[in-house]
């Protein structure tokens, strides 16, 4: 990644450039200070190096970095919506985790992208900026380095993104459009259950009915914020746990897995400035709740 800039006189020095004009985290500038990717006009130079109005600065961001001992899977189907120099964004199926695990030390999202990464010579660590559980199905966005990470995070903190899902819930809804503003924590003497507690993290969902059917209701989610089991843990909350959710409501004979799909995202690209989105279709099984 090459990020170019021409010095302002108002500018006081590099430091302060790649803070306020790049917003770059403490973290990573050091990252570059230390693989000497700074230069100005055509130079390496260190950060403390003085400037002056017209000078060229341009940070090669090009280190090498290993990957937290994830281990390639080229078995791994990934279905790619969207690539770019900064950017992998691909359409998750139901069934397979984002990260490894114990459990799924190298069958998750995480090692087929490794195995791709391999296969395009990207030697960058697995930065997956959104997350979805292992049985819910839809986008997962990869930043192919550190700077795109940082600027989509802030991105979410600030609400510039964007993410939609759909949810097939039990029951119909009393009020057809509403927010959920209810604190989530760990459930107690549990690793992965959460629940609404007064204790827990400010956790607020917005819904909207799309539509109503044999005692089912097609539910729209938008998240403000991005708490483990967000919607899960809602849905339950009001009365009406998405299908299929055993953990937080019931088996179902309709589906083998809670129906729920991350279907919509959009955010602010960190190097063209523009507005992105992708939509992701349902999946059969989802699909065929509402035949």
């Amino acid at each position: 990644m090459i990020l170019k800039y021409t010095v302002k006189k108002s500018d006081e020095n590099i430091k302060q450039i790649l803070k306020n004009k790049f917003n770059m985290s403490e973290r990573f500038i050091v990252k570059l200070k230390k693989n000497k990717c700074i230069f100005l006009n055509d130079i390496c130079i260190p950060i403390s190096f003085s400037i002056k109005e017209n000078d060229a600065l341009v940070i090669k961001e090009n280190f090498i970095e290993d990957s937290d001992g994830i281990v390639p899977n080229e078995n791994i189907h990934l279905n790619i919506l969207f690539e770019d120099e900064y950017l992998l964004i691909i359409d998750k199926q139901s069934g397979i985790p984002v990260h490894p695990s114990i459990l799924h030390y190298n069958d998750s999202l995480s090692n087929g992208v490794k195995s791709y990464f391999n296969k395009i010579g990207l030697q960058k660590k697995i930065r997956p900026v959104n997350r979805l559980d292992k049985d819910t199905s839809g986008i997962v966005v990869f930043a192919k380095n550190e700077y795109i990470q940082e600027c989509l995070v802030r991105q979410m903190a600030n609400g510039k993104f964007i993410k939609k899902y759909i949810a097939i819930l039990e029951g119909y809804l009393t009020n057809k459009v509403g927010t959920i503003n209810a604190p989530i924590a760990r459930k107690e003497n549990s690793i992965i259950e959460r629940c609404v507690d007064n204790s827990g993290d400010v956790a607020i969902t917005h819904y909207k009915i799309l539509n109503e059917f044999n005692n089912l209701s097609k539910v729209e989610f938008i998240l403000e914020t991005g708490r483990t089991h967000q919607i899960r843990v809602h849905s339950a909350y009001i009365g009406h746990p998405i299908v299929g959710d055993s953990l937080y409501g019931n088996s179902s004979s309709l589906i083998n897995r809670q129906a729920l799909h991350a279907y919509y995202i959009s955010f602010i690209h960190p190097i063209t400035n523009k507005k992105i989105e992708f939509i992701s279709d349902l999946p059969e099984d989802i699909r065929k709740l509402n035949q």
